[in-house]
């Protein structure tokens, strides 16, 4: 009895520590930062970037607490734990691993670095010239070398910067996917562009809406996905994303233009699949490092579900055209088929962010495989930019002209993203196969979404994935849900189906 009280008194002074660390991350990644994207006046950036600067010193010096490696350690040794205690000292090991094992004076460095390249990254990209960026990239790339090496991996460097976002993922396995989708896509895409788009372009100015309509548009799409506005809000910013502090205060910040009304639509479907999940978690989880996403890429997984393999479906809009007239009158495009067809083109284009479907994942790999080829040392980063013109040669048909629409594009590696780009590529792997999963039990998404079904497909979702919060690591929470590991199958057939019927291909 004398050893279960001190191991519950153990366990609330572990909670406690944790429940501080959350406060520190409510404040700075949610309120702080929601208000900065939204609302804060342009003259109070100075201020405020200081005060975020000093809570993310505490946060850091949280994690380096010595109480709390001795709470972790104590735990760990414990083989008997119950799950939600297991899993929750694997998170704080996770975070102390990756804050503590990098010398104090090295990751100072590092941040100073950081601060640096972004600003000059921002320079460079103006003037069209990655030669005042490369010095920056050199060392951001020997840094990360380095922190793979405090970190520990068994085969590659590059294993110990992807499981920083993904855990447990390796160069193994993601070549292994990458290679599959790789040869596939490119002879699709190769086939649509040959084939071209039925309907032909559509004529100019047609996706044009009046803001206001746009706005109504999305609140209705959010409340129809399931979003709960009692628990979140939506709101405008000049970058799309969502930020929760807590399941009941989810916010998500979309963008419109009022010259295309098909970007705010689909910014809204991408941030309210994140929202969903951060709403779903269950609320038991705070205070123990689980109250949040399992991983990047299984939470971009939701936001691909809905904003792709629902919002760009033949049954979203079956249901949605005919609401959608209603709710906004201006609307120009008179047929469903026309509007379905035009959010399902395929044409190649050089900036990721504005790629279709199909052509991202080429995008993607392309990212992945200079990344890995960079902190191998088998891509120097003087010769970066011309392989990067070669790689969108061979895979799309087409050649940056410039730094700027090429390698300058990303602010990923300025910002100290390495290891990043991978989950991007995992996360409509996850997409595909969830919904294969839900199609199993529930029967085909087609006639779900057709028939307005949107809250069973909800409920899937909440039950299966989201309501678990960080319990379980990616790669389990993907087994749990779906019954075996993830696979790059169930995308490759959901991209086969859906291009055969949208290019109207003979099917095979």
């Amino acid at each position: 009895m004398r050893r279960c009280a001190s191991d519950a008194q153990k366990l609330e002074q572990l909670r406690r520590l944790i429940r501080e660390i959350e406060y520190l991350k409510y404040t700075l990644n949610s309120t702080l930062y929601w208000d900065k994207m939204t609302y804060m006046p342009e003259k109070g950036l100075t201020y405020r970037s200081e005060v975020m600067s000093f809570l993310g010193a505490q946060l850091y010096e949280r994690f380096r607490s010595p109480e709390l490696r001795s709470l972790v350690d104590h735990f760990s040794r414990q083989k008997d734990a119950p799950p939600q205690v297991s899993a929750m000292v694997r998170r704080v090991e996770s975070n102390y691993i990756y804050i503590n094992k990098i010398p104090q004076a090295e990751y100072q460095a590092y941040i100073a670095l950081i601060a640096k390249a972004e600003q000059v990254w921002e320079q460079a990209r103006e003037a069209n010239d990655f030669q005042r960026f490369a010095p920056y990239l050199e060392r951001i790339v020997d840094t990360f070398r380095a922190f793979a090496g405090y970190w520990g991996y068994e085969a590659e460097p590059y294993d110990a910067l992807m499981s920083f976002y993904e855990p447990g993922t390796t160069v193994q396995q993601m070549d292994r996917l990458a290679d599959e989708l790789k040869h596939f896509v490119i002879d699709l895409f190769q086939t649509l562009q040959a084939r071209g788009m039925p309907c032909g372009e559509p004529a100019e100015g047609r996706f044009r809406l009046p803001l206001e309509e746009q706005r109504a548009l999305s609140q209705y799409v959010l409340e129809t996905i399931g979003f709960d506005f009692a628990s979140g809000r939506l709101d405008e910013g000049p970058h799309p994303t969502t930020l929760a502090a807590s399941p009941g205060d989810v916010r998500v910040i979309t963008s419109y233009q009022a010259e295309d009304f098909r970007s705010g639509l689909f910014n809204t479907l991408h941030e309210g699949g994140m929202g969903l999940y951060e709403q779903d978690i269950d609320p038991a989880l705070l205070g123990m490092l689980l109250g949040e996403v399992a991983s990047f890429a299984t939470e971009l997984a939701e936001a691909r579900l809905y904003e792709n393999i629902i919002g760009r479906s033949a049954g979203f809009w079956e249901y949605l055209f005919p609401r959608m007239q209603q709710l906004c009158p201006s609307l120009a495009v008179g047929e469903r088929e026309t509007l379905f067809q035009s959010v399902n083109q395929v044409r190649p284009t050089l900036i990721r962010n504005n790629a279709d479907e199909l052509t991202y994942i080429l995008h993607i790999l392309i990212r992945y495989e200079v990344e890995k080829d960079l902190i191998r040392g088998t891509l120097s980063v003087a010769e970066l930019p011309q392989v990067w013109r070669q790689k969108y040669t061979d895979y799309l048909g087409i050649t940056p002209r410039n730094d700027r629409e090429g390698v300058l594009q990303d602010i990923q590696w300025a910002a100290g993203y390495m290891g990043y780009f991978p989950g991007y590529l995992t996360s409509n792997l996850m997409a595909a196969q969830f919904a294969a999963a839900l199609e199993r039990e529930l029967g085909p998404l087609r006639h779900l979404l057709a028939a307005g079904r949107f809250r069973e497909i909800h409920q899937w979702l909440a039950t299966r994935i989201h309501r678990f919060g960080a319990i379980y690591p990616p790669g389990e929470l993907v087994k749990r849900a779906t019954g075996e590991p993830l696979r790059s199958t169930y995308f490759i057939n959901y991209l086969r189906e859906k291009y055969t019927e949208v290019y109207q291909l003979k099917k095979q």
